[in-house]
């Protein structure tokens, strides 16, 4: 049947995270040109309506990360076009990129995240929103991007200088969390399936955008080396987490474990509706691990948006 579906695969576009999704984007047309597909490699720019109105594709695979490809936005000209497409819709994409509505919808459901306080920028200059440490992120970014940890100790100074890089300078306002010590954790969930557990060791400082996304800078531990009764309980929320935002396709969930207070210590930092499909990506990796092959996997996914 693949052989008269014609996808077009979106990648690329204007966000921080360009080079990634020309690197998912890619492994993901390779996949599904070895599978029969007949596929059309698509760099957004703003001219991507009339791209694809030319093309005419059964479905599209959406590989952007990050805005606007991740926000919503694509999705809802996607929806007006009535083109079919991959990965979650425009209104979970909405809520899932905006850390503070991802918190009003997941925290009354019972899924741990923690509590937040969205802050001006400006104001970190004159006292910090929280006691140290605590960390700040833009509210609408993926990836680690922009996420910054204020220690006691950090050279961004105390109260924070104006001239010290962070993302103060690139946000009017972010959201101060406080900070969770202890292990970083991630459930990939596909299909409605909660795939595995894994741990990211990152060779120094923490899970940033770099570590992701550098070969040899995090190390991957699948199955994360973890009891039971944590593993069980990171995969039913994941999975929960992924159902109640109305996620579709491939998700991830991302934790902090502060694994000495046990399963009090777990806290959900995002879900990703858009999750990295590159060579060091972690839905990939976790499919592998359950026997999930990486061009069934791209095959799952668009079978699903078909559908």
């Amino acid at each position: 049947m693949s052989e008269q579906i014609h996808v077009a695969v979106l990648m690329g576009g204007w966000s921080n995270e360009r080079p990634v999704s020309l690197m998912s984007g890619n492994g993901v047309a390779d996949a599904l040109e070895k599978l029969g597909y007949k596929v059309s490699r698509v760099d957004m720019d703003r001219n991507v309506a009339q791209v694809l109105a030319a093309l005419r594709p059964d479905v599209v695979f959406n590989a952007l990360h990050g805005v606007p490809g991740e926000d919503g936005s694509v999705q809802g000209m996607l929806d007006l076009m009535g083109i079919k497409y991959t990965h979650s819709g425009m209104v979970t994409s909405v809520i899932a990129i905006d850390k503070e509505l991802t918190k009003q919808r997941l925290v009354p459901a019972g899924i741990p995240m923690p509590k937040g306080t969205i802050v001006e920028s400006k104001s970190l200059f004159a006292a910090d929103p929280l006691p140290r440490p605590y960390v700040l992120k833009p509210i609408n970014e993926g990836s680690s991007v922009g996420v910054a940890i204020i220690k006691t100790d950090s050279n961004y100074g105390n109260p924070i200088s104006r001239e010290a890089k962070g993302p103060w300078q690139e946000f009017d306002t972010l959201l101060a969390e406080p900070f969770i010590k202890g292990r970083e954790l991630t459930v990939a969930v596909l299909s409605d399936k909660a795939l595995a557990v894994t741990e990211l060791k990152p060779k120094s400082g923490f899970y940033d955008y770099d570590a992701k996304y550098t070969d040899g800078l995090t190390e991957h531990i699948c199955p994360a080396e973890i009891p039971a009764d944590i593993e069980a309980f990171m995969l039913e929320t994941a999975l929960r987490a992924h159902q109640l935002l109305g996620c579709k396709g491939a998700s991830r969930t991302d934790y902090r474990w502060d694994d000495e207070q046990g399963i009090d210590g777990i806290f959900v930092l995002e879900t990703n509706t858009q999750p990295g499909m590159t060579p060091l990506s972690l839905v990939p990796e976790q499919a592998r691990y359950v026997g999930i092959s990486y061009e069934q996997l791209v095959h799952i996914i668009v079978k699903e948006a078909l559908a």
